[in-house]
């Protein structure tokens, strides 16, 4: 979510454990965000999503996850039969005259971003998604016709209900995403899903219309500009016959990182089973990636990628990599207890001792936090 949450101001180290950093979120994050997610509508920073569909071996996908500071990044296992409210955020309830409220029909593993919204995630269907920040992000004038879904349970919404992309988009034709804000900021986000099959969409909202990409040809975004000003940008680029002196963008904003990534996607040769393709996809995320304390917009404003994860959509397996962390961990949802009145699960990835499955390092919540 550090890609959502932009314009926040303070930078704080990423120890989650520090006194000092749990008092700032408990006193002030809902003075800050009280409505919603803070996001700014004024600048934009790094997240890139790719999608290999093509390696005749199984589907993968991955995507980082770049802020300017930590947006304290939680694993969350959600069973079926779970109560959602699309106009909630968190305790808050935002107003809205036709709020969507649904049932979870399917279990999913979910990154969430400062316990507010989930930012990345797979379903036991094999379904995917990702929320990535967009500054041009119009969702238009609240139709009271269509239910109302605050932006940060978009995708979320999605994982609950729908077991493939097809389905997604048309779960999506009656619903409406709300840009939620407070003090200048809002939730400007795109979101781009993916399934087993190797189906995929981008889904904007841009001057108030849904703009939707559908195809398993759309397989890298990032967060800026808009899909089709990017997928203009790449047709500049020549990579036929391409070898290591053929030249790349190599800086950090967008459109460099989408070439790039799009370059790399190209060149990659057939796994031979999971464990390389996972390690393959990974490889992609990282060139993506933003170092640590890269220049920004402005000269003395930094950021960097927080996370990467990967997800395996034909075994239900995903992956997760925090930048701090010399581990990759992963959570395998066929292993899990998902059926409806199974308790929620949470597992906080800043541990230098997680590695490799955490199933069982998973412990129950009374009380989800969305």
């Amino acid at each position: 979510m550090r890609c959502l949450l932009e314009g926040y101001l303070f930078k704080k180290p990423r120890t989650s454990c520090m006194a000092a950093q749990q008092h700032f979120f408990h006193e002030s994050m809902w003075s800050i965000l009280a409505i919603g997610l803070a996001m700014s509508a004024s600048t934009a920073m790094a997240c890139t999503r790719i999608l290999w569909n093509t390696n005749g071996v199984l589907t993968v996908a991955g995507r980082t996850m770049d802020w300017a500071e930590s947006t304290e990044p939680k694993l969350h296992v959600f069973p079926r039969g779970m109560h959602r409210d699309g106009g909630r955020v968190g305790p808050i309830d935002i107003g809205d005259k036709n709020p969507l409220t649904w049932t979870s029909r399917y279990g999913s593993v979910v990154v969430s971003a400062y316990g507010l919204a989930s930012v990345d995630g797979l379903n036991e269907k094999g379904l995917a998604m990702h929320l990535l920040f967009l500054t041009a992000t119009d969702y238009g004038p609240r139709n009271p016709e269509k239910a109302g879904l605050q932006a940060g349970l978009w995708g979320q919404y999605l994982l609950d209900n729908a077991a493939s992309v097809e389905e997604a988009l048309q779960r999506m034709k009656d619903v409406q995403p709300i840009m939620v804000e407070h003090a200048g900021f809002k939730s400007s986000l795109h979101l781009a899903i993916e399934d087993a099959s190797g189906d995929s969409a981008i889904i904007e909202y841009v001057d108030g219309q849904p703009k939707i990409y559908h195809g398993s040809e759309h397989q890298v975004v990032t967060n800026d500009p808009p899909y089709d000003q990017q997928l203009l940008e790449l047709k500049k680029w020549d990579f036929a016959n391409a070898t290591r002196q053929t030249p790349l963008p190599g800086n950090v904003n967008p459109i460099d990182r989408f070439v790039r990534a799009h370059y790399f996607l190209k060149t990659l040769r057939k796994p031979e089973g999971e464990r390389e393709a996972i390690a393959t996809t990974l490889s992609l995320a990282r060139n993506a990636s933003v170092p640590f304390n890269a220049p920004y917009k402005t000269p003395g404003t930094i950021y960097d990628t927080e996370y990467r994860t990967v997800a395996n959509l034909d075994a239900r397996r995903f992956f997760f990599e925090l930048t701090t962390s010399p581990n990759v961990i992963w959570v395998n949802l066929e292993d899990l207890d998902l059926s409806s009145g199974s308790p929620a699960l949470t597992l906080d990835p800043d541990d230098i001792h997680l590695s490799g499955n955490v199933n069982k390092d998973f412990t129950p919540v009374a009380e989800p936090p969305f």
